[in-house]
């Protein structure tokens, strides 16, 4: 049989990066063992799914590169189907009708909870064999089953076993003509051939009914892994107000998307003390009955030290597409300017994340406009800076422009100028970024362009004679 997963994200609002963790997982599950990854839209919450966020969750998939086998399945586009297989448990005797208001369930619960119990529902209509009939609080339940109980071997928890005298007659459609979670998601998962759930460890209350639900459907039940929570560095639930927890806020914050999804296969699983996992390496190696059953804490410095790390080691060719978005959100154009690759080399170096990038590259692509007094002060107001300039400018223009041939200028400078080369390069930084710090002085005279620094080197000649 061919392994199939799905990752399923409901549309209301961001891919959180703990769901991110999860496809990734069902994505390598289905890798590693030959099989097929499915995408499955569930958005039959109306009210919450918005058509922005299934766009967001899709390019958010598209950004990771975790590519689904097939095109998406859209839970709105499926009623029928659902209720096809009602009508079927409804003439199996196997789901009832019930007719209870709103009212008289919660003084149904309210009853329960008087007496220490379970608040849950009492099984009013189970045996009264109620026939269709129009009205506002009709929903169809499931017969579950009263003796017993559910047991199923989880790859990350290990043994469940449920009582099922713990569940109640749970609503599979609900008064509004939709179908609930639990009883959309396992006709899915029939119809799509799912072998393999993998989802959060919040679903496990959810297992043992909708095992129920196959078994009185007659279907093979998958094999479950549910994956522990995501935390925060203080040990609480990941939220906005400590950490960014949507994939793209990452991608706006200057994450690469292999770094993205390094940092996540670490979070709940390990290979050894292996630290850096190309995306070979996570297919072959990862497996989901490895994964820890403790929760796993967000580390944002480790993830900054993986980005830096892809930074650093990747052809800048490949990064610079992404780095070309980022130095457009900055307000940069990337035609006038540098090529987007060279600047990587430059700065790579010197910074955690794209976005950062961007920021020191302006210096590039538009004029200086910003002026450090102290720089100014200390590195052109003084007698040796004007030589430095001048000597600078009659050699620069004749250069061969590229890095090498102008750092053996520089070298050239400071031999005929018997001069440090600090005292050669802080000049000539100051001149052309205003400032006192840049990347080396090769690089930063390389990337202004030979007209552009020539430009730059005489504005900062005004300046240092007064």
């Amino acid at each position: 049989m061919t392994v199939r997963t799905r990752f399923a994200p409901s549309p209301t609002g961001f891919l959180h990066i703990g769901g991110a963790r999860t496809a990734l997982y069902c994505w390598l599950e289905a890798r590693r063992r030959g099989g097929e990854f499915l995408l499955r839209i569930e958005d039959t919450d109306r009210e919450r799914s918005t058509d922005e966020a299934v766009q967001a969750i899709l390019d958010a998939m598209a950004w990771l590169h975790l590519s689904a086998d097939e095109a998406p399945v859209y839970q709105t586009q499926r009623l029928a189907r659902y209720k096809e297989v009602a009508a079927r448990l409804l003439s199996e005797g196997k789901a009832y009708y019930a007719y209870e208001s709103k009212e008289e369930i919660e003084a149904m619960r309210e009853a329960a909870m008087a007496k220490g119990e379970k608040p849950r529902y009492n099984g009013h209509y189970r045996d009264r064999n109620e026939p269709y009939r129009e009205d506002p609080n009709r929903v169809i339940r499931f017969r579950n089953p009263l003796e017993g109980s559910v047991v199923f071997e989880d790859k990350v928890k290990g043994r469940v076993e449920w009582a099922n005298a713990e569940l109640d007659d749970l609503v599979i459609f609900r008064s509004d003509g939709w179908p609930t979670y639990n009883f959309a998601v396992v006709v899915d998962d029939i119809d799509m051939g799912i072998t393999e759930v993998i989802r959060g460890d919040d679903h496990v209350n959810n297992t043992p009914r909708q095992i129920n639900i196959y078994h009185a459907l007659g279907a093979p039940v998958p094999e479950f892994a549910h994956l522990p929570m995501i935390l925060d560095k203080e040990g609480k639930k990941l939220s906005k107000r400590t950490n960014s927890v949507s994939v793209m806020e990452y991608r706006e914050e200057g994450y690469l998307p292999h770094a993205i999804l390094n940092y996540l296969v670490r979070l709940g699983w390990s290979h050894g003390d292996q630290e850096i996992f190309s995306r070979e390496e996570m297919t072959r190696l990862f497996d989901v009955a490895d994964v820890n059953k403790a929760a796993s804490r967000f580390d944002t410095e480790k993830l900054n030290w993986l980005n830096q790390h892809y930074l650093k080691t990747d052809d800048p060719a490949a990064l610079a597409p992404e780095f070309a978005w980022h130095l457009a959100r900055a307000g940069i154009d990337a035609v006038h300017g540098p090529q987007p690759a060279d600047v990587i080399v430059a700065l790579r170096d010197r910074v955690h994340t794209l976005k950062e990038m961007a920021e020191r590259a302006k210096i590039w692509y538009g004029p200086v406009t910003d002026w450090d007094d102290k720089a100014v002060a200390k590195h052109l107001k003084n007698d040796g800076a004007v030589a430095v300039l001048e000597t600078a400018k009659t050699l620069l223009a004749g250069v061969e422009w590229r890095p090498e041939p102008i750092h053996q200028v520089i070298e050239q400078m400071a031999a005929r100028l018997e001069l440090g080369m600090g005292k050669i390069a802080q000049p000539l930084r100051v001149a052309i970024t205003g400032t006192q710090v840049s990347p080396s002085i090769d690089h930063t005279l390389y990337l202004c362009g030979r007209d552009e620094a020539l430009r730059r080197i005489d504005h900062a000649l005004t300046l240092a004679r007064g």
